[in-house]
């Protein structure tokens, strides 16, 4: 196996891709929906877009992997983006430089990858689009230019994401050694743990654009079950598929946190309590509106919610609390429904 060669400017790649501040984020709707059309036009096993940190390579969206990072010298990408054109194996067992890897010998099983590099504004190249499929294969014409007009789509969203700073507030509060430890790594969403520090920003935010601060707890019906009938592989599968579905089903700039289990929170800025009920109710539809496809067949999977409003100077306790209070009366109210707590 022949290690990644590194970069001439390696360290002006690696400046612009910290600037990007896109490292140990959460996963987004877009990125998400973009890979998932790769896969589909594709039909490969697995698409990612993949970013090349220091010593790893880094999955800002995934599907058809559980792994959220590989390690650099082993990755095909570090390969990729030594060029400007894509990178396409049609067999890895038949390439010297990956006959050997540790991918191709074991899991994922490696045989077909083509990589498109992604960049920077300013050029440097910071990651890749890729494909990969345990099965050898070509690309026709047609194919490839899907591909790499995907990869465009893909380049432009992380560079507009960079330069709109959506996350200025949350670098200047967090480093990126923190927020690696603020992340739920099977779903990509924030833990609790990020919902603590983040709320008073969510609160402050409300208040300033004379909005209310909303808290939804939805919990997924019946997910015990899930696991015993299916097994765990099976009950990640849905916690990753309804955090996928459950972030399209908010906006952008709503925060989603895996509480715990199969519990989430949502926090996000609303007018009034009608506004948080339709978001709620699209939260339970996104979930309950289609069945979950798994390797046994499709399963039909329900969500229960309960909203609440915070109340001036709440702490985020208290407003949980009360939202749980919501939840509970909409688990045994009948389940897959939402339930509103009113201020007192």
């Amino acid at each position: 196996m022949l290690a990644c060669p590194m970069p001439a400017d390696e360290s002006c790649r690696l400046q612009a891709l910290e600037e990007m501040a896109v490292l140990d984020t959460p996963a987004e709707h877009y990125l998400d929906t973009l890979v998932q059309l790769t896969q589909d036009l594709s039909r490969v096993q697995t698409v990612l877009i993949s970013l090349i940190d220091q010593d790893r390579q880094w999955f800002k969206a995934r599907v058809g992997l559980d792994a959220s990072e590989t390690r650099r010298d082993i990755s095909f990408c570090g390969h990729a983006i030594l060029s400007t054109d894509p990178l396409v194996v049609p067999d890895a067992r038949q390439d010297e430089r990956f006959a050997d890897n540790p991918l191709v010998l074991g899991p994922p099983f490696i045989r077909f990858y083509a990589g498109q590099p992604l960049h920077a504004a300013n050029g440097q190249p910071i990651g890749t689009l890729c494909m990969l499929d345990p099965q050898p294969r070509t690309l026709r014409d047609s194919e490839m230019a899907h591909f790499q007009q995907l990869a465009t789509l893909a380049e432009g969203y992380l560079q507009l994401r960079a330069l709109l700073q959506r996350n200025q507030a949350l670098r200047q509060a967090v480093d990126r050694e923190q927020r690696r430890a603020l992340l739920d790594s099977l779903t990509q969403l924030w833990n609790r743990g990020a919902l603590a520090l983040l709320h008073p920003r969510e609160a402050a935010m409300a208040q300033e654009r004379q909005q209310r601060l909303g808290v939804i707890y939805a919990d997924l019906d019946h997910f015990k079950s899930i696991n015993d009938r299916f097994g765990h592989d099976a009950g990640d599968a849905v916690l990753c598929e309804s955090a996928r579905r459950l972030r399209a089903a908010l906006r952008p700039d709503d925060l989603l946190v895996r509480q715990g289990g199969e519990e989430f929170v949502a926090l996000l800025r609303v007018q009034d309590a009608a506004e948080l009920q339709r978001i709620a109710e699209r939260m339970r539809v996104a979930i309950g509106g289609k069945p979950f496809a798994l390797d046994s067949g499709p399963l039909p999977v329900t969500l229960s919610l309960g909203c609440a409003l915070a109340r001036p100077q709440e702490t985020l306790d208290a407003g949980l609390k009360r939202a749980d209070g919501a939840l509970y009366r909409a688990k045994h109210g009948g389940r897959d429904r939402v339930e509103f707590t009113a201020i007192d």
